[in-house]
C-alpha cells in the first residue's frame, strides 16, 4: 500500500513530472478527510495520511515522499446545477441557498451543489426562477467554495483559537 503523506505546493508541482503521475479520483466528502484508505484509478491500494485539516482540490498533486505522484480528480457525484443567465437572480439563489449554509460551487452563469430535491424545489419556487433558472440533477464534479469546508471537516466554527487583550486606557492591541 502507498502512504499519501502531503499535498504538494504549486511551487512543487510547476518543477515536478507529472508524465508517470498516477490519479486518485475521490467526491468531496472523501477530499475533506486527510485520513483514510483508498483506491487509485489503477487499483493501487492507498492510504492517505495528509495534515489535519487538508482540503483536496481536482488537480492536486500529492506524494509518498518517495517520488510517487498522484493527481487528484474530483470525482463525479450527485448535485443539482443551476443555469441563469440574469445575474441578479443567480445572486439570490445563491444567497438563499447560503443561508441555509449550504456549500455551492459558484461559476458564472451557474451554481451547484450537493443533490437535494427540497433545496431544487426551493429554487425553482423563488420569484422569478420558473421563467429564468434550469435546475437539473447530474452527475458531475463538485468544487464548492472552500469556506464551507476551510476547516477540513465540512462545518464551520465560530470560536477563535487566540486570546485577546483589551488595554482600554492605552488602544487596543492583541
Amino acid at each position: 500500500m502507498i502512504e499519501l503523506i502531503k499535498k504538494l505546493t504549486a511551487h512543487d508541482v510547476s518543477h515536478a513530472d507529472l508524465s508517470a503521475a498516477k490519479t486518485l479520483s475521490l467526491p468531496i466528502e472523501a477530499r475533506i478527510k486527510s485520513r483514510q484508505r483508498a483506491t487509485l484509478n489503477d487499483g493501487t491500494e492507498a492510504g492517505l495520511f495528509l495534515e489535519r485539516g487538508t482540503l483536496l482540490r481536482g488537480g492536486d498533486v500529492i506524494t509518498d515522499g518517495q517520488g510517487t505522484l498522484v493527481v487528484i480528480k474530483a470525482a463525479d457525484e450527485t448535485v443539482s446545477t443551476v443555469r441563469c443567465a440574469d445575474p441578479l437572480l443567480l445572486a439570490k439563489i445563491a444567497y438563499h441557498l447560503g443561508n441555509r449554509h449550504v456549500p455551492l460551487q459558484i461559476e458564472s452563469g451557474w451554481l451547484r451543489f450537493q443533490h437535494d430535491h427540497v433545496l431544487e424545489d426551493m429554487v425553482r419556487q423563488l420569484p422569478g426562477a420558473a421563467e429564468a433558472a434550469e435546475v437539473i440533477c447530474e452527475q458531475a464534479p463538485f468544487e464548492p467554495e472552500s469556506g464551507a469546508y476551510q476547516q477540513g471537516g465540512g462545518h464551520h466554527h465560530h470560536s477563535h483559537d487566540h486570546e485577546h487583550t483589551h488595554e482600554h486606557s492605552h488602544g487596543h492591541s492583541h
